[in-house]
């Protein structure tokens, strides 16, 4: 058996593959795994943190998801998850309600997946959401303004800011690029995220879509608190033991 104490970029190498198995360590795991002081994880730990590759939390760490700018990239990715995803959460819209729909790939499937009979009012920011919408005989749509921003696939500056105030809805299906009980919803595009803020403090039901590898993970730009997240929509996959904590933070989640 090789002497992990004795190797740092071995034993670092198997934290690495286990963050990206499992998307969280445990310092006390790991050092009674690979047989070294807790203190030799952590300095593992931090220096895998400053390359990137993981955030440090309490008891050990959780990895950064990779981020992936283009949409046109994004919309080939995972489809098949995405559409069952999507199709869940087109299952939740409450029917004569007014909800918002955010920019992104599984929000534009969920939009193509919204039931033609019932009455909705939707707001979105999104110019290809809005387009799939009109097709809905009893959907009113509300398209938020502004320059269109090429990696969000949607409007997010200051006119859709200012719009966003005046509006409150029943619910809110928001985007993400990774989500984790301590970490809560994160994103990798500034202005995104301070633009999906404003809407989740306009809902009275936040329902997030993620597929299994976002979750556990961490993005750059905090969106919000696990505890403002009301429902997740997530895959059959997705690890037991943070469903279980998200359940524990009394989050309704939907596996798929």
């Amino acid at each position: 058996m090789l002497d992990y104490a004795t190797f740092p970029d071995q034993r670092q190498e198997y934290i690495k593959e286990s963050l990206r198995e499992t998307g969280r360590v445990f310092v006390a795991e790991l050092a009674s795994t690979l047989n070294v002081s807790e203190h030799t994880i952590r300095r593992d730990l931090h220096e895998l943190s400053k390359d990137g590759f993981c955030k440090k939390v309490y008891g050990g760490a959780v990895i950064i998801i990779p981020e992936v700018s283009d949409f046109t990239v994004r919309k080939s990715l995972n489809t098949s998850s995405k559409s069952k995803i999507a199709h869940k959460c087109a299952q939740l819209v409450k029917p004569d309600t007014c909800i918002f729909i955010d920019s992104g790939t599984t929000n534009l499937v969920m939009a193509e997946a919204v039931p033609e009979d019932i009455g909705l009012t939707v707001v979105t920011n999104s110019p290809e959401i809005a387009t799939v919408l009109l097709n809905k005989p009893l959907c009113e749509v509300i398209i938020l303004g502004g320059q269109i921003q090429k990696g969000v696939n949607g409007c997010i500056g200051s006119t859709a800011l200012a719009q966003i105030q005046g509006i409150n809805f029943d619910q809110a299906f928001i985007g993400g690029c990774a989500m984790a009980p301590e970490s809560g919803l994160t994103g990798y595009d500034y202005a995104d995220c301070e633009f999906k803020k404003a809407v989740i403090q306009q809902s009275s039901e936040n329902i997030v879509a993620l597929t299994a590898e976002k979750m556990p993970g961490v993005a750059r730009y905090v969106v919000a608190k696990s505890t403002d997240i009301d429902v997740i929509v997530t895959e059959e996959n997705t690890v037991k033991e943070y469903v279980n904590a998200f359940k524990g933070l009394d989050i309704r989640v939907h596996q798929v």
